[in-house]
């Protein structure tokens, strides 16, 4: 494809992009193909010659689209949000077109710069601690954009192991890296998200569940009881995961108690707020934050919630020394005369990035302190030698290696601010040597051994922060709140109509945008409802289990659904669990009893209340109007109010009608003393906007002529 046919096939694309999500509601939702489909449409070996790109094309609407979940769709209420938006679309199009790579400032100053910003600006709506931010050059803290919440999850449990083997290396110099590994130990809650156990399981580390209380939450009382019963049998706890909106039933742990346990026992605290932590940017919602100071790291996902498209996590950390430590490397190809004067998410901070280099206690006073003594190559080959000797288990040559800086001696180092932070006993991990009843606390190691080293897995990094910062420029704070509010408000709205209908059941309290139901009675009835509406293709969602209850998760995804879309399927679920319930009970209502409700007569309503105010109320649903309780129903008759209202009327320059029907009606409101709705009170607004006697109708006249009191007659017209 040359340059004039791009130009020209863009285009149409953009404009394809767009009717796709413009009318993305009339495709069905769950695609209806089996297994294997594709490979019957489409040749077994690529084309030997070039194919036109209108064949190419023709063939995506043709076959692939049949075959895909709409993630996009206002009926897809499966797993979480996983959004897009033009202006992240147009961010990820001018990244695949710039295709820089931003692992060091070098390769990209204003990709590593952006992502930088972008991360502040983010961290900041949240209302996460100054520590976590980088704003100034000797913050240890920062953000960095993570491929998914699941390496984020790994990338903090391997730097808190690695920090857990580097202590415990110096109290157990006779034991080999590998024996100590087998040592640690690190938890989550049951509800915890799958990523943790994969976690657990590549860093090779024993993985204990907490069993979460009535409401889903990990709480501290229970996660303390499980570390001091493990430290009693020798196990070192290291990591703990808190999770904010897990994905079962979005339930939050107890993040202030498990801070605080963690504080206490010197583990690393890492938060996973994948789905919930787009919440946070409404005030409202961050009361579930409470304790976040206590952590030690913290990641959520812009690509599910925030409109911003996968790939994008957001992690911070409150000192990255403890990533740098995990992923040292230092080829001569990543560094650059400008290494040390801005943050590298290849490399590291700016106090991280000083060129150092490695001195024994062997090598006495003949050690050479000059600059030049040994060349870039051989101080990398020591670093990476020092690097090695740890996590292959020489342990001993690790711990006997001192660093210095390679432009000052090495009695200066004494005098580092940044010793205090490691010297100062409360800030102390304090491992205990692996044996029972040994209290003695040990040192961190040498806080000047950081080296130029990584924030992530992963050598290469894509130009995310583009997309990020287009999303929070284009639809700046008050339109992202917007955003996150009316999800909420439509994920109750289907609440209120789930608790409505009593062959359902809530099971969960409901969080933000997320509701777990089901049908009373087994699970296999709330399984066979899900599999028939999923096979049906109009909606889509996915199953929870908790406490050994089978429900199905209803999540509002798109910002596209509206409160029609929500009644829509509504409906399909309430006809699918019809058939279902007629098919094993014979009734609709399958099991449960329905009581009839008693009519009660206006009559009988009047009699046993006698204040009672009738009002006609036309419902915005389908259903006949009826007679309500006025009292119930917007009820405003204080005259301070009224008069409010008739001066805001008036501020309008709104017209008071004047008819003999509405004259009627306000005698009798003012004669009857009883409490109305306020669509009756209306009419007196109307009169207390004239600022004077409200004219007479026909019957008042009657009865002031009967008394011949003709002065007042005129008075009063």
């Amino acid at each position: 494809m040359e340059h004039a046919e791009f130009r020209v096939k863009a285009k149409e694309m953009v404009d394809y992009i767009a009717d796709y999500l413009e009318n993305i509601r009339e495709r069905r939702v769950y695609p209806g193909v089996q297994p294997g489909y594709l490979h019957k449409l489409l040749p077994t070996e690529a084309p030997q010659q070039p194919e036109k790109w209108d064949d190419i094309f023709k063939d995506v609407e043709e076959h692939i689209m049949p075959g895909l979940v709409h993630w996009q769709s206002p009926h897809m209420h499966a797993y979480f949000p996983a959004l897009t938006s033009y202006p992240s679309i147009m961010g990820d199009m001018l990244s695949s077109a710039l295709n820089v790579l931003c692992f060091t400032w070098a390769s990209s100053p204003a990709g590593t710069e952006l992502e930088t910003i972008a991360m502040n600006w983010l961290g900041k709506l949240l209302g996460l601690p100054d520590c976590f931010l980088n704003e100034k050059n000797d913050s240890p803290g920062g953000g960095v954009i993570q491929t998914t919440a699941s390496e984020a999850t790994l990338v903090s449990l391997l730097a808190a192991r690695t920090r857990a083997l580097m202590e415990l290396a110096k109290l157990n110099p006779e034991l080999q890296s590998s024996e100590l590994l087998g040592h640690l130990i690190c938890y989550c809650s049951d509800q915890a998200h799958s990523s943790v156990e994969k976690a657990g399981l590549i860093g090779l580390v024993r993985m204990r569940y907490i069993e979460s209380d009535e409401n889903q939450s990990m709480r501290g009382a229970q996660l303390e009881e499980a570390i001091i019963s493990d430290k009693a049998k020798g196990l070192v706890p290291f990591w703990v995961c808190a999770t904010l909106g897990t994905t079962g039933s979005v339930a939050f742990d107890n993040l202030r108690e498990v801070g605080q346990v963690c504080e206490k026992h010197s583990a690393w605290l890492h938060v996973d707020a994948a789905y919930a932590g787009s919440a946070f940017i409404c005030p409202e919602y961050r009361h579930w934050l409470d304790g976040v100071e206590l952590a030690d790291s913290f990641a959520f996902n812009p690509s599910k919630w925030l409109m911003v498209n996968f790939d994008c996590t957001a992690m911070w950390v409150k000192d990255s020394t403890a990533l740098h430590r995990t992923f040292n490397v230092n080829p001569i190809y990543l560094r650059h005369e400008n290494s040390g004067k801005a943050i590298d998410y290849m490399l590291g901070t700016q106090k991280a990035n000083t060129r150092r280099k490695f001195r024994t206690k062997d090598d006495g006073e003949n050690f050479d302190k000059s600059p030049n003594t040994k060349s870039d190559a051989s101080i990398v080959n020591e670093v990476d030698n020092d690097k090695h000797a740890i996590m292959n288990g020489d342990l001993k040559k690790a711990d006997d290696v001192e660093v210095t800086d390679r432009n000052k001696d090495v009695s200066d180092d004494k005098t580092d601010d940044t010793n205090d932070l490691y010297n100062n006993e409360r800030n102390l991990h304090g491992y205990n040597k692996i044996s029972h009843g040994c209290g003695k606390t040990i040192q961190l190691e040498n806080p000047d051994k950081k080296e130029m080293l990584h924030w992530q897995i992963p050598l290469s990094r894509r130009f995310r922060a583009l997309k990020l910062w287009f999303v929070l420029r284009n639809y700046g704070v008050s339109g992202i709140q917007k955003h996150i509010r009316e999800s909420v408000r439509l994920a109750q709205k289907f609440e209120a109509l789930v608790l409505a209908d009593q062959r359902f059941e809530i099971p969960q309290p409901r969080n933000l945008g997320m509701v777990a139901f089901r049908l009373k009675g087994d699970n296999a009835l709330t399984e066979r409802l899900l599999k028939r509406l999923n096979a049906r293709g109009f909606i889509h969602a996915v199953p929870a289990c908790f406490k050994g209850i089978y429900v199905i998760r209803f999540t509002v995804t798109s910002q596209r659904t509206t409160n029609q879309d929500i009644l829509d399927d509504w409906n399909e679920i309430k006809t699918v669990a019809k058939e279902i319930l007629i098919d094993v009970f014979g009734s609709e209502n399958g099991n449960i009893i329905v009581p009839k409700k008693p009519r009660i007569s206006l009559k009988e309503t009047r009699e046993l209340n006698a204040t009672f105010g009738t009002s006609l109320l036309l419902a915005n649903s389908p259903m006949s109007p009826k007679i309500v309780n006025g009292t119930h129903a917007a009820i405003c008759d204080y005259e301070q109010v009224l008069t409010s209202c008739a001066q805001t009327f008036a501020q309008l320059k709104m017209e008071p009608k004047d008819s003999p029907e509405m004259r009627r009606r306000i005698r009798g409101i003012k004669m009857c003393g009883k409490k109305f709705s306020l669509d009756s009170c209306m009419d007196m607004v109307q009169g207390l906007m004239m600022e004077q006697p409200l004219p007479l109708c026909s019957e008042d006249v009657e009865d002031i002529s009967n008394e011949h009191d003709t002065e007042a007659v005129d008075a009063l017209h």
